[in-house]
């Protein structure tokens, strides 16, 4: 939990809003088809216990210095892997900054599959 004191009272930010940040910043993003568990083990715990820090593919460590958000993706087949992740980075960063005025240290992206989508065309 981040807490900010101001003249008019305290501030409390916590871990799962600023994943919910990312994770839109992120599903509007250019070439990124969703976000995915970091592995299998992660997606059993949170279905099956219910447990887990914050959205499915964000995890967000809180520093002194500031935050650094580990995002797990999926990406369109045929997009240029590089661009898609330094897209998402600059997006993540800047809305986070922006919005909860909070400095961003590290946006790390690890992409974990590739998707086909269907051409619109080809259905009939």
């Amino acid at each position: 939990m981040i807490t900010r004191q101001t003249d008019l009272g305290t501030i409390e930010i916590s871990p799962s809003a600023i994943a919910s940040l990312a994770e839109q910043a992120v599903l509007q993003s250019y070439g990124v088809v969703g976000l995915t568990e970091r592995n299998r083990f992660e997606a059993w715990r949170r279905d099956i216990l219910r447990s887990g820090q914050g959205r499915k593919g964000v995890l967000v460590t809180m520093t002194d210095e500031g935050l650094i958000i580990d995002l797990y993706l999926v990406i369109e087949y045929g997009t240029r892997i590089s661009e898609v992740a330094k897209g998402v980075i600059n997006r993540v960063k800047y809305n986070l900054e922006k919005t909860a005025g909070l400095p961003v240290l590290a946006v790390n992206v690890h992409v974990q599959a590739l998707r086909v989508s269907p051409h619109a065309g080809d259905q009939e």
